[in-house]
């Protein structure tokens, strides 16, 4: 009797101690740092797929979306944001709220589908925003863009859903050399950063958009690959995101994987440990 009774009181113990483990998990991911694990090229150069970064919380408040979502597809678990903090939601406000600065790269629920996107913040509220020939129209004034030279990576599957990248330089086979042009784009708070140009398409000419009160608009580095505030979210695109939406911002990559999963440690790549986000 003495042996079941140690038996039971271990099982107990070791499941008092998941639960905690958990439970101090889950207000960490809530307060203060969020995983996160690029699925797409859209942040080119900046972002690779792969590259595994903890986004910062605490510095734009809290919302409805600061809630972890839970979602494992293959044991059928989807627990959202939503069902846990949705009773904070529709205001458009934010606890210990903090501004975002124009560049900043920051994660961001899906106005309408909920799910997690990572862009760059282009427009504040009461911008408007146009593209020319694939430059930024900001209020009226062009945002410069300097010439760069070229990004170059191997035409190759990537990440766990084994996506092509897109090329400047026409259909490239299996192993070849695909090509990007890059430019150095600044805005006018002089925040600089790298963008990718592929060619001419749609969303490198547009109407004029003028960004909502209490709203951002987002664009992806790499310019021709990336479903963000061009487009409506009706057909597909980002649209406007409100100021509830946001979840924080991306600070610093922890380390970066250029294979199928972020364990296979063999596919790490060495010159992204720890690399800040700019």
């Amino acid at each position: 009797m003495a042996e079941e009774a140690k038996s039971g009181n271990a099982v107990w113990e070791t499941i008092k101690t998941i639960v905690y483990a958990l439970l101090i998990a889950g207000v960490f991911r809530t307060l203060f740092f969020q995983p996160f694990w690029i699925p797409s090229g859209s942040m080119k150069q900046t972002l690779l797929i792969g590259d595994f970064l903890f986004v910062n919380k605490m510095v734009y408040g809290y919302s409805y979306a600061s809630c972890p979502s839970l979602i494992i597809p293959s044991v059928g678990l989807n627990i959202d944001a939503e069902d846990i903090c949705g009773w904070m939601q529709g205001d458009n406000t934010r606890l210990l709220g903090g501004e975002p600065e124009r560049g900043d790269v920051i994660v961001f629920r899906h106005p309408v589908t909920g799910r997690d996107y990572i862009k760059r913040l282009i427009g504040m509220p009461g911008d408007r925003i146009q593209l020319r020939q694939g430059q930024i129209i900001l209020n009226g004034t062009a945002v410069p863009q300097q010439p760069d030279g070229v990004f170059t990576e191997i035409a190759e599957p990537q990440g766990p859903q084994r996506l092509r990248p897109r090329c400047s330089n026409g259909p490239v086979g299996i192993g070849g050399e695909c090509e990007k042009n890059r430019l150095i784009e600044t805005l006018p708070n002089g925040v600089s950063y790298d963008v990718l140009n592929i060619g001419n398409q749609g969303s490198d000419n547009t109407g004029i958009y003028t960004v909502p009160e209490g709203h951002y608009f987002f664009m992806g580095d790499n310019r021709d690959n990336s479903a963000d505030s061009r487009l409506p979210q009706s057909a597909g695109g980002v649209g406007f995101v409100p100021y509830e939406n946001l979840i924080g911002r991306a600070d610093r990559i922890m380390f970066s994987s250029a294979g199928r999963s972020m364990l296979f440690f063999w596919t790490w790549r060495g010159d992204r440990f720890f690399k800040a986000v700019n």
